[in-house]
């Protein structure tokens, strides 16, 4: 049975959402369009009022300031799956996605900053829309949980932290300030800030303030739901580079803009993770260029077409410059690993992380060492510091649960008949919440192919790639509704 302060904390997120959906109606109603005005209309009121009824429910438990830990998984993952429900309205409602599983599986991908899409034609939704898509992204980039606990009170409310712990990507989450609605304040205003300076470069590049807007909140969001058809391969090769920049800084840790404020600036730029994700970054983007390099008038086009898809894919992205689907396979091959890989723990990117792969290459070499000399005792270090066992082991069993998912539903998405590398890609980019994948699904194509079974089997990936598993496997879990103690995190 479900906690009555989950229930509160549920009908804030609802009533954020319902705001959210307000300036997306002004923008149809500026446009004259009737019918989107309409859907957007019907969509903010079901909000408030599922939102307003919740709240009601929980407002007893809410004043006493109750929040078990154990509610921080179940809380994270049945929010997730409202917003995605109620923010899918707009689309069916309007006629715009006819199909329901098609919407919902397009305002997943927004919101878990995927970017992997459905549209055949973007370019025919009304500005409402396609403004309401590309914000998804702004909003899930860091988290609507993670904005709520930055408006509302949270001072007595100790139990806050498991949410922001569930939502947050990374092995651990840790708080800059005594409470954490303080915290969540200063991320939010570091993205915001970083937002607002890549609308300015792009508007100082030409372009307009609309698709700078919905540009900017795919790159803050590394969602890359693109306004064109094309996604970016019509603008202009500074729009394309401000891009390629964002992206890669919006791909780093939120902790190293924290440190640079706090001007612990040998800390933050000797951080083991971010010099990882540079060299990885650095070493992947010449070898594509190299690799591409007889296909390009000159090597200067082969690092700049190179550099963006790197930055795309890596930081999960999505946008596109060029269709890597005609590259060699080498280059393929090259954004596939990375497709895995992803980019920092506590930034807006998806994947594995950089920083999981390190401490799993540092606990290989730990646990090799160990097995030839067995007497010996080596402690595993990340910035100097050693790391714990709890956490090399909460590394470990994410690896497994990710091996497990990607596994179970790379086989139900071969149902459909395309190939291996259709297959493979597509289940990697919806997991890794990337955009778009290889062959069949590639940059230039969508996944409307899919039947409905494999569309809400990526639309699962999605979110148990954004949400790192664990919080939407313990909606499944008996102990997790009948317990009564507190569950500690899983990760």
């Amino acid at each position: 049975m479900m906690d009555r302060v989950m229930c509160a904390v549920l009908g804030r997120i609802l009533l954020v959402e319902a705001a959210f959906l307000l300036p997306p109606l002004a923008l149809c109603l500026w446009d004259g369009d009737a019918q989107d005005a309409r859907a957007f209309v019907w969509a903010a009121a079901l909000c408030a009022a599922v939102g307003f009824a919740l709240c009601a429910v929980g407002r007893r438990s809410a004043k006493r300031g109750e929040f078990l830990a154990r509610s921080g998984f179940v809380t994270v993952a049945l929010a997730w799956i409202a917003i995605s429900l109620f923010g899918a309205l707009p689309f069916w409602l309007s006629g715009a996605i006819p199909h329901f599983v098609d919407a919902l599986f397009e305002t997943v991908s927004g919101f878990t900053t995927t970017g992997s899409s459905i549209l055949s034609d973007v370019e025919a939704l009304g500005r409402g829309m396609l403004y309401w898509r590309s914000f998804t992204h702004w909003v899930g980039g860091m988290g609507i949980l993670v904005f709520t606990l930055a408006i509302v009170n949270t001072k007595k409310n100790a139990g806050t932290m498991n949410l922001m712990r569930a939502e947050s990507p990374g092995p651990s989450v840790g708080r800059f300030t005594p409470r954490i609605g303080q915290t969540a304040r200063i991320l939010y205003g570091i993205y915001l800030v970083l937002t607002v300076l890549c609308v300015c470069f792009l508007l100082a590049g030409g372009m307009p303030l609309f698709d700078s807007l919905c540009t900017a909140y795919g790159t803050a969001g590394t969602g890359g739901f693109g306004i064109k058809n094309d996604s970016m391969v019509s603008y202009s090769p500074y729009l394309q580079n401000v891009c390629t920049v964002f992206m890669f800084l919006f791909g780093i840790n939120f902790n190293f803009y924290v440190l640079l404020l706090l001007r612990q600036f040998r800390r933050a730029l000797l951080d083991e993770e971010v010099l990882w994700y540079f060299g990885i970054f650095l070493a992947s983007g010449l070898a594509i260029a190299w690799n591409i390099r007889p296909m390009m008038e000159s090597a200067g086009e082969s690092l700049h077409h190179a550099f963006f898809q790197v930055s795309s894919i890596m930081t999960t992205t999505g946008f596109a410059t060029a269709d890597f689907n005609l590259w060699p396979p080498f280059s393929k091959a090259v954004l596939l690993c990375l497709m895995a890989l992803g980019a920092c723990a506590g930034s807006t990117g998806g994947g594995l992380k950089v920083i999981r792969a390190v401490l799993l290459a540092k606990g290989l070499r730990r646990n090799v060492h160990h097995t030839l000399h067995p007497n010996s005792v080596r402690i595993v270090h990340l910035n100097g510091a050693p790391v714990g066992m709890d956490v090399l082991h909460g590394v470990g069993s994410y690896l497994a649960a990710y091996c497990l998912v990607a596994l179970a539903s790379f086989l139900v998405v071969s149902l459909d008949g395309f190939s291996v590398e259709t297959n493979l890609s597509a289940m990697l980019s919806c997991f890794n919440n990337i955009g778009p994948a290889l062959d069949a699904a590639g940059p230039m194509s969508n996944f409307g192919a899919f039947s409905n079974l494999s569309k809400l089997v990526l639309t699962a990936d999605m979110l148990l790639g954004r949400l790192e598993i664990f919080p939407i496997l313990a909606l499944f879990s008996r102990r997790t509704w009948r317990m009564r103690r507190p569950l500690r995190a899983a990760h």
